[in-house]
C-alpha cells in the first residue's frame, strides 16, 4: 500500500481556515510579524484608530451605513464592564445574523477590539461585547456615544 504525503494540503488548508491576524500581523510601521498558531495573543498591539480601508467600499458602506446604525435601533441595553462594554440584543436569528456579520466587519477595521458574542440559555438575551486592553472602554466611549446611550 502506498504511504500518503497529507501535509502540505493541511497546512494549505489552515492558512485559509485562520483568522488573518494569526497569519499575518501588520504594525504601524508595517514590519510583519509571525505569532504562533495557537496563540490567544498576538505580539504587536495596533493603534486606537479605525482603519476604514480594511472594508472594501460597498462592505464599507453595509457597515457603517446600514448594519451600525440598524443595530443601535434594535439595541435593548448597554452594560458597562471593566474593559468595555457589553449591548444587549433581541436573540431571534435575523438580529444574531446581523450583530455577527457587524462583528466580523468591526474585527478588520477596529482589531484592537476583543469580540464577544454570547447567548444566555432558555432564549435569555443575546450580548455583543466589546472589550480589550487598556484603554479599548476609553475608545468606545468616545469613537462610539452613540451606541452607549441608552
Amino acid at each position: 500500500m502506498k504511504k500518503r504525503n497529507y501535509i502540505v494540503p493541511i497546512v494549505v488548508g489552515l492558512a485559509f481556515a485562520l483568522p488573518p491576524a494569526l497569519v499575518m500581523a501588520r504594525t504601524s510601521t508595517d514590519k510583519l510579524d509571525k505569532p504562533e498558531i495557537g496563540s490567544s495573543t498576538v505580539s504587536h498591539e495596533s493603534l486606537f484608530a479605525c482603519d476604514r480601508l480594511a472594508l472594501d467600499p460597498e462592505a464599507r458602506r453595509r457597515h457603517f451605513d446600514e448594519l451600525g446604525p440598524a443595530l443601535r435601533t434594535l439595541k435593548k441595553g448597554v452594560r458597562e464592564l471593566s474593559d468595555g462594554y457589553e449591548f444587549r440584543f433581541p436573540s431571534d436569528p435575523k438580529t444574531i445574523a446581523m450583530v455577527a456579520e457587524w462583528a466580523a466587519g468591526e474585527r478588520l477595521c477596529c482589531p484592537f477590539f476583543d469580540i464577544q458574542l454570547r447567548m444566555e440559555r432558555e432564549g435569555g438575551p443575546f450580548w455583543l461585547g466589546l472589550t480589550g486592553r487598556k484603554g479599548t472602554k476609553e475608545f468606545i466611549r468616545v469613537d462610539a456615544a452613540a451606541w452607549i446611550k441608552q
